[in-house]
C-alpha cells in the first residue's frame, strides 16, 4: 500500500542521482524496521522518485521482531517478497553465506566504498564482498538527564559503572511526578531485550557459550547480571518495562520520564532535536556502564540494505540502496530534517562534516563508541564466535529469542532468575545438540 508524503523536494533533492537510465517504469517493495531514522527515509520518497522517474517505492514498515519474522520466512522459502531488506550485522554473513542476498560487486564508481566506516563494512561483508550497504550503525551508550542530576548533587563518573548506576536510579527515582530512575529494554527478543542483556552479562564477565559451544547460561555471571537486571528495573524503572524496547523507551525518555537511559548511540539525534525532544536542553550522556569488566559493554550494529537474490528487480534495488546510503542522502536529510537527524555511523565524511559536527555534539563520542567496539573479543574470557550482543551462528535467532521470553517471564515475576536461566540453559544445550555443535 502506497504511504503518503508529506515533504517538499528540496533543490539539493532534485540534483540526486539524476544519471538514471529510461526504462520502463518498476516498482520496488522495500522492507524495514519502524524506527525514526527509516520513517525519515520513507518521507523522502518524493525525492527519489523525481531523481529516478523510472522507479516507485512501495514500503512494508514494520515493527523489529515481526519485521524479522517476515523477512526470514521469505528469504528462506525464496519468496521473492520484497526487493529491499532492512537487516543487521548479524544475519548479512549468515544469509549471504547461504546465496540468499545478491553481492554487491558492482556499486556506482561515484558511490565511494572506502568512505564507509571500516568497522561497520567489515561487519557487512562475506568473502571481501560487501552484501548490505549501512543505512545507519551505531553502539550503545548511556543518556541522562542533566537537570536532575545537578538537583540532586549526582556527578556523572567519566565511565559510569552499574553499581552507581542503581544508587543513582535509587535517588531519582519518583523526583518528580512519572519519573523512572532508569528505562531499558524489557520486550523479548533477541534483537530487543537482549541486545542490552547480552551486553550487561559481557560486562559481568559471562559469555554465551564456551570455546567448545557449550552454553554458560546459569553461570554465576550470568545469574548475577540478570538479578541485577531484574531488580534495578522492577524498583526503579517505568510501568510495564516487560513490554518496552528501544522505541517505546525512546519515547518515554524523550517525554522526561526516565532520569537514565542506556541504549542505541543512534537514539541522540531526535533526543537532541527539541521539536522531537522535550529533553534536548538537559541532556547528558556517558559511555555504556560497567561491571566487573568493559569488554562487550557497549554493543556494535549496523542497520543496512541488502537486496535478496529473489528479487526480480536487481537493478532497480541497487539503484534505491547505493541512493539511501550515499553521502548525498545524508546531505538531503542534513538540509531537510536538521543535521542532527541524519543517520550516524556510516561514512567517515559524516564526521568531517562542520555542520554535522557542529549541530551534534555526541558526534565524535558516538564514532569513538562504534569504533572501540570489538565483536572479536567480546568477553572476558575466551568464546568461538563474533558478535558483541549477538551470536554470529544462524541458531542464535531462535535461541536468542527463547532466551528472551524466559528472562522477560523473570521480570515480571513469573519465574525466578534461577528458574529462567536454568530453563533457557536446558533449551540451548538441546539446541545446540541437534545442530551438532556439540555431542549429546
Amino acid at each position: 500500500m502506497r504511504l503518503a508524503r508529506h515533504l517538499p523536494v528540496s533543490t539539493l533533492a532534485a540534483a540526486i542521482a539524476m544519471s538514471g537510465h529510461a526504462q520502463a517504469q518498476t516498482e520496488i517493495t522495500v522492507a524495514t524496521v519502524n524506527n525514526n531514522d527509516m520513517v525519515i527515509m520513507q518521507s523522502l520518497t518524493d525525492a527519489f522518485e523525481e531523481a529516478h522517474p523510472d522507479i516507485t517505492l512501495d514500503w512494508v514498515v514494520l515493527e523489529e521482531n515481526v519485521l524479522r519474522q517476515r523477512m526470514t520466512t521469505d528469504i528462506a522459502t525464496g519468496g521473492g517478497q520484497f526487493d529491499v531488506m532492512t537487516i543487521g550485522t548479524y544475519e548479512v554473513p549468515i544469509w549471504a553465506e547461504r546465496g540468499w542476498l545478491s553481492p554487491l560487486d558492482n556499486l556506482p564508481d561515484d558511490y565511494n566504498e572506502d568512505d564507509l566506516l571500516a568497522s561497520v563494512r567489515d561487519g557487512l561483508s562475506y568473502d571481501d564482498t560487501l552484501h548490505a550497504l549501512p543505512f545507519y550503525a551505531e553502539s550503545s551508550m548511556m543518556y541522562y538527564r542533566t537537570d536532575l542530576f545537578e538537583e540532586a548533587g549526582i556527578e556523572m563518573s567519566e565511565q559510569p559503572t552499574w553499581e552507581e548506576v542503581r544508587e543513582w536510579a535509587g535517588e531519582l527515582h519518583g523526583s518528580e511526578e512519572g519519573l523512572a530512575g532508569i528505562c531499558l529494554r524489557g520486550k523479548p527478543g533477541w534483537g530487543e531485550n537482549m541486545a542490552f542483556v547480552s551486553t550487561l552479562v559481557n560486562t559481568y564477565g559471562g559469555r554465551w557459550f564456551d570455546e567448545e559451544w557449550n552454553p554458560e547460561l546459569n553461570s554465576e555471571a550470568w545469574v548475577n547480571a540478570i538479578q541485577f537486571y531484574v531488580d534495578l528495573l522492577n524498583d526503579y524503572g517505568p510501568p510495564g518495562a516487560s513490554s518496552n524496547g528501544f522505541n517505546e523507551n525512546l519515547a518515554l525518555f524523550s517525554r522526561g520520564n526516565c532520569a537514565m537511559w542506556v541504549d542505541a548511540t543512534s537514539a541522540a539525534g531526535k533526543l537532541y532535536d527539541g521539536n522531537e525532544s522535550a529533553v534536548a536542553d538537559s541532556l547528558g550522556f556517558a559511555p555504556a556502564p560497567v561491571a566487573e569488566t568493559p569488554k562487550g559493554s557497549h554493543w556494535l550494529w549496523s542497520w543496512a540494505l541488502a537486496i535478496p537474490a529473489s528479487s526480480e528487480n536487481q537493478e532497480a534495488a541497487l539503484e534505491f540502496i547505493t541512493w539511501a546510503t550515499s553521502q548525498e542522502y545524508i546531505e538531503l536529510v542534513g538540509e531537510t530534517q536538521g543535521w542532527t537527524s541524519v543517520p550516524p555511523g556510516t561514512r567517515e565524511s559524516t564526521y568531517a562534516n562542520e555542520q554535522y559536527t557542529e549541530a551534534a555534539p555526541f558526534a565524535d563520542f558516538v564514532l569513538k563508541a562504534i569504533q572501540d567496539a570489538d565483536p572479536t573479543d567480546s568477553t572476558l574470557e575466551p568464546n568461538p564466535y563474533v558478535g558483541v550482543q549477538f551470536v554470529g551462528i544462524p541458531e542464535f535467532q531462535s535461541i536468542g529469542t527463547q532466551v528472551g521470553q524466559t528472562i522477560a517471564a523473570a521480570l515480571t515475576g513469573d519465574t525466578t532468575v534461577e528458574q529462567a536461566l536454568d530453563s533457557a540453559q536446558r533449551a540451548t544445550e538441546r539446541t545446540m545438540q541437534r545442530a551438532g555443535y556439540i555431542e549429546r
